[in-house]
């Protein structure tokens, strides 16, 4: 006995109701041309779809756009940016200006504060783990 048999699934006359004899005719159609009733269909839904989810993409966009908008010169002085050194080439980062905050608080009060730290004894302490949780010592 061969593996598929050869009869047809089945006939439109075995087919009762309406959508059977509507499988039973796109079946017979797409086993002659399968590209004309599967290939092209497929295609045709995926181009479509392409068109219709280009308006939600933009949206999207948009809507990132909104959200962040350009800084200007100003708010980049700001931020701790500035021009060259003669004021020309736009403005580049610089990374040793620093905001110290309002108030009492200057840069001298800020560099003797920081002066004032012991960073050469230190010690490595370990993080409390929750109970239960291994803490990746080796025993």
């Amino acid at each position: 006995m061969p593996a598929f048999q050869a009869k047809p699934f089945r006939s439109s006359a075995q087919a009762k109701d309406l959508a059977g004899r509507i499988a039973t005719w796109y079946s017979r159609r797409q086993d002659r041309n399968p590209f004309l009733w599967f290939g092209l269909p497929f295609m045709t839904l995926i181009v479509g779809a392409s068109f219709l989810l280009t308006p939600a993409t933009a949206l999207r966009y948009e809507k990132h756009d909104r959200k962040n908008r350009q800084v200007t010169d100003e708010e980049k002085l700001q931020l701790g940016l500035k021009g060259g050194l003669n004021g020309e080439g736009g403005l580049t980062y610089n990374p040793r200006r620093r905001k110290v905050l309002k108030g009492e608080l200057n840069e001298r009060d800020e560099y003797y504060r920081l002066m004032a730290k012991d960073l050469d004894s230190w010690e490595q302490k370990r993080v409390e783990r929750w109970k239960g949780e291994p803490d990746g010592r080796l025993r």
